[in-house]
């Protein structure tokens, strides 16, 4: 059994999406971001860096005590490894799906987090911020267009690649991004919606840039999300 620690956000339902894709037994264990459940000490002996998603996994394959992990890219390639699926086993089919979600981990994640932070969350407009982070969105959006141009899935074959792109994308109107504009990303993200896991998985989950618009938050929460400093002593 895995115990996921999980939020709505893009990089939660990554791992959200993986267990429903691939069918590993595991079990949600909630986090409310709001309301600081992310820098309890209990959940920084898990993920020091006070992040979800993470896990902890009770059978892993060297046969020792629980392992813990934080970080979803890493959690991604752990879990694939872990069961033979979503990655290649050949050296240059494995280089490309590791080229591409260190791409999405460093590049499309970070902008876009970015991007709608200052759309949706900064308490007053920062007009250069918010340029600069959507242009640059953009342009990442662009850089997939022309990966999937000439392909049905990122790195080849459904990979953990896609499961990685796909939550970033889904709340492109929030990062102020038009699909029309990237016919073969479009194509992409509909066949990646339509499948029957990314139902499951995005079942009742509202997103999360929208609720905040008619939710504003209240000055403890949002000193709780953004007004952190580092980890704090037990």
């Amino acid at each position: 059994m895995i115990d996921l620690y999980f939020a709505s956000t893009p990089n939660g339902l990554k791992l959200k999406l993986f267990f429903e894709e691939s069918g590993l037994p595991h079990k949600l264990v909630p986090i409310s971001l709001s309301k600081g459940d992310q820098f309890k000490q209990d959940y920084l002996k898990i993920s020091p860096n006070g992040k979800m998603p993470a896990i902890v996994d009770h059978e892993p394959k060297d046969g020792g005590g629980p392992l813990a992990m934080f970080e979803s890219g890493a959690i991604l390639l752990y879990l694939a490894d872990k069961i033979g699926r979503f990655i290649p086993s050949d050296l240059r089919g494995r280089s490309e799906v590791l080229q591409w979600l260190f791409w999405q981990m460093s590049a499309l994640g970070p902008m876009a987090g970015q991007a709608g932070h200052f759309k949706i969350y900064a308490p007053e407009p920062v007009p250069y911020a918010l340029d600069r982070y959507t242009r640059e969105v953009r342009r990442l959006y662009g850089v997939l267009d022309h990966r999937l141009a000439d392909r049905e899935f990122v790195a080849g074959e459904f990979s953990i690649v896609d499961i990685a792109c796909y939550p970033w994308i889904v709340p492109h109107r929030s990062h102020g991004q038009n699909l029309d504009e990237f016919p073969s990303l479009k194509r992409w993200f509909g066949r990646i919606a339509a499948r029957p896991a990314t139902i499951r998985a995005y079942a009742g989950i509202e997103d999360a840039y929208q609720t905040s618009v008619s939710h504003k938050l209240t000055a403890e929460e949002r000193k709780v999300l953004f007004g952190q400093s580092g980890p704090k002593k037990a």
